[in-house]
């Protein structure tokens, strides 16, 4: 149950982005008088969603492939772990410097490539960059098809609702909503390779057990703040990346990571 939440509103929150911009382009084109343009912007999504499968499905035969053994899984995970950071890191570094005028940031770039190719391909780079995320989230974390899928349904709905005013929502507002969770996931992500690396390793003969590396800074694993399961646990891992048994340098490397990203980002505000 808890995999199914986290799949559901990481595939949520990621079809959320995707899906704005897709309706940013589309009003963008209506207001331009360049509606005949509409069509390469479906082009575009439909390339974009086919780009991310075919990422899945290598993604899935990778993860297939090494899913009896335990030891390279966790190796994988690490990895695949690191690769989520610096796909997340750029998205969110890429919003912090084009944040505060997102809507204007898309549209220029529209307005520079009024061709139907430029539509398409900015449309399918838009569109793909998201359903990269989900795919390798999807795979690091093994999430199944039918969250992921809800996630990006309810997403859909919510843009649909959004695009005819039915529900009235600050579009600025919820990528600075966006903002904060990628940065706080970034962090978790970060700190999550780095636990992933250390058992690995452990694994391997590497590391011995006793290595002063594996302190726990806290173990509340037994309690309603277990990560995985807890009543309070969950939620906050969801939302806050919350780990409920922590090494002492997971937890140092992951909220200095996400403390310095939150830096930048006050920093270029002001």
């Amino acid at each position: 149950m808890d995999t199914f939440l986290q799949a559901t509103i990481m595939s949520f929150r990621e079809g959320l982005e995707g899906f704005l911009i897709v309706t940013i382009l589309l009003k963008f084109l209506d207001k331009t008088n360049n509606t005949h343009l509409k069509q390469q912007v479906w082009y575009g999504v439909y390339a974009g969603i086919l780009t991310s499968i075919i990422l899945g499905l290598l993604l899935m035969g990778i993860s297939s492939y090494i899913g009896g053994l335990k030891t390279t899984a966790k190796l994988w995970e690490s990895v695949g772990g690191l690769i989520a950071v610096m796909l997340v890191t750029t998205f969110v570094i890429w919003m912090i410097q084009h944040g505060s005028k997102i809507k204007e940031h898309i549209e220029n770039e529209a307005a520079g490539s009024l061709t139907k190719n430029g539509v398409m391909l900015l449309t399918l780079f838009m569109i793909a960059r998201e359903g990269t995320e989900i795919a390798i989230f999807s795979f690091a974390g093994k999430y199944s098809a039918i969250p992921v899928t809800l996630g990006l349904a309810i997403s859909i709905v919510l843009v649909l609702l959004i695009n005819y005013s039915l529900v009235r929502v600050n579009l600025k507002t919820i990528f600075v909503i966006t903002l904060a969770y990628l940065v706080i996931q970034a962090g978790y992500l970060f700190g999550y390779s780095i636990h992933e690396g250390l058992s690995a390793a452990k694994s391997l003969g590497w590391l011995q057990a006793d290595n002063p590396i594996f302190t726990k800074a806290f173990n509340l694993s037994k309690t309603m703040l277990n990560h995985k399961n807890g009543v309070l646990g969950l939620p906050l891992n969801v939302i806050l990346g919350w780990y409920s048994k922590p090494e002492w340098i997971q937890l140092i490397l992951q909220y200095s990571y996400t403390f310095l990203l939150f830096s930048y980002w006050f920093k270029r505000k002001i």
